[in-house]
């Protein structure tokens, strides 16, 4: 995962200014326009098609992906009347989870996490919503809302018979029940390094708790915000969380809970796991200083009683002994096993 993937001005630029930050994810907009008998879908529009959508009585969807024209943001931002600094921060990925409630919309920012080639990448997803239209924002290519927009082109469900609310809902849903997938995976992690830690603790796993860390500090960083987000909707705007609408969002304000709740405690899990395998490795380490201090001290002896045989001195008594050289040998033999039994004895081995 990018761990500062934030794209931004430089210091002093005037407010609302829109660029470019990146040539790639070339920028795709449709536009869907529909009602419980009515839909039809529109490839690139023009601003005489968004106006002209904005002004019927369908529900409008504009489903722009790959955010990087500076040019068509703003042209957008004059059909609907977007505010400017909003428009800035479209462009300006890696904003923090927001919602901002304007005179004729509400403006959300939220956060897309993904799994790209096994590394964990977020994308920025701002939606405007309001006056039966919405207007929605991805920093990627927003494949994430195909299955929604599958659901638009064949009918199914409530979702063609149901309002704007309910558009925004199933966005929503699909922003936070994205995190699922990638916390399943790291959970099937966790349960691994578990096991690896207590049977054979090496460097490769610190390194992959350490990436584990990081990866869900980054993901509470991104993710946190939105159940504040989803709260001030829910107890902010009684149009488009009404008494019907309630309960959806609900559901998304809960599954966010859950998310932040499951980040929670696999920190906790991996912080238990990085203690046990320092641990691990202090106990190893004690293994073999008591196998090498119990070497040791048993040589300490021996060594003693071979340094005083090796003195050559003439008066020494036991130089004269036909037998001495094996009488040293049983004692230090002896000494040796003596002192292992005793070792055992106490249990230091």
């Amino acid at each position: 995962m990018e761990t500062f993937g934030k794209r931004y001005h430089p210091p002093g630029t005037p407010p609302g200014t829109l660029t470019r930050h990146t040539t790639s994810d070339t920028t795709h907009i449709h536009l869907f326009e529909y009602d419980g008998e009515n839909f039809s879908e529109t490839h690139s529009p023009t601003q005489q098609q968004c106006q002209d959508a904005q002004q019927n009585t369908l529900v409008d969807w504009l489903d722009v992906t790959g955010v990087n024209d500076p040019i068509a943001i703003r042209e957008l931002g004059e059909t609907f009347g977007l505010h400017p600094l909003a428009l800035e921060d479209i462009l300006n990925s890696g904003q923090r989870p927001k919602i901002d409630f304007h005179e004729q919309h509400a403006f959300l920012i939220l956060n897309l996490p993904h799994l790209i080639e096994d590394d964990i990448v977020l994308e920025q997803v701002s939606v405007f919503v309001g006056n039966g239209h919405l207007l929605s924002f991805c920093s990627g290519d927003g494949a994430a809302f195909e299955p929604v927009r599958q659901r638009l082109r064949q009918g199914f469900g409530r979702i063609r018979t149901r309002g704007v609310d309910y558009l925004l809902y199933a966005l929503v849903d699909v922003v936070i029940d994205s995190a699922f997938p990638l916390l399943e995976d790291i959970g099937e992690q966790i349960e691994v390094l578990e096991d690896r830690v207590l049977e054979n603790p090496d460097k490769a796993i610190l390194n992959t708790l350490h990436q584990l860390k990081r990866d869900l500090l980054l993901l509470r960083r991104a993710l946190w915000p939105q159940r504040e987000v989803i709260s001030r909707l829910i107890q902010h705007d009684a149009e488009l969380v009404n008494a019907t609408m309630r309960p959806y969002f609900n559901d998304c304000y809960d599954h966010a809970v859950q998310i932040i709740d499951l980040i929670e405690t696999y920190r906790e899990m991996l912080s238990g796991m990085l203690d046990i395998y320092l641990s691990s490795l202090s106990n190893h380490m004690n293994d073999i200083m008591r196998v090498l201090t119990v070497v040791g001290t048993i040589f300490i002896p021996l060594t003693f009683i071979v340094g005083v045989y090796g003195m050559n001195f003439d008066y020494m008594p036991e130089l004269q002994w036909r037998s001495g050289y094996f009488i040293v040998w049983g004692i230090m033999i002896l000494l040796a096993i003596g002192m292992l039994l005793a070792f055992k004895w106490r249990k230091w081995l």
